[in-house]
């Protein structure tokens, strides 16, 4: 789809006192962080990675000793390159791609921006912003999302809340 960086978790905090951080989740799972030795073009070493047991993992980067410096990378996305990364099989996607595609129905009338992609468990839900700040959550399914591609997402009209 391009060649921007994938993001694959986000610091959301310090974990303890030693340096280690809480990381929110974006892929398959904390074990994927494993094959990556570094983020953000290098700037971000992993020196250690384990599950926080719920959804999300702990980690630790070389160089960050205390509660601090730990804290102080709250909110840095990790990346890598795309080509890091395994291909994509017919139908997966990264939700990097989506997040930030225009979202229009499927007579053109837009509804706003893919703000964000979470799953819950059954399937992936789109949450969508509209221009006044407003979000609301579709189903990523074939009924509620009939298409997508690199330069927009279509809802199906009967799924876009007013």
């Amino acid at each position: 789809m391009s060649d921007k960086p994938v993001t694959l978790a986000a610091i959301t905090g310090a974990h303890g006192v030693a340096g280690e951080v809480r990381l929110k989740l974006f892929g398959e799972g904390w074990e994927q962080l494993r094959s990556h030795p570094s983020f953000n073009d290098g700037a971000l070493k992993l020196a250690k990675v384990r599950s926080d047991n719920k959804r999300g993992a702990i980690a630790r980067f070389e160089g960050v000793s205390n509660r601090n410096e730990a804290e102080a990378l709250r909110g840095t996305a990790l990346t890598v390159p795309r080509d890091a990364l395994p291909p994509l099989e017919e139908g997966e996607y990264y939700h990097a791609d989506l997040i930030g595609l225009p979202v229009v129905t499927e007579q053109g009338e837009a509804i706003g921006t893919v703000a964000d992609v979470m799953n819950y468990g059954a399937t992936d839900l789109v949450e969508i912003e509209r221009a006044d700040g407003r979000k609301f959550m579709v189903p990523l399914t074939e009924q509620a999302v009939p298409e997508w591609n690199d330069e927009r997402l279509v809802v199906n009209a009967a799924f876009a809340e007013d």
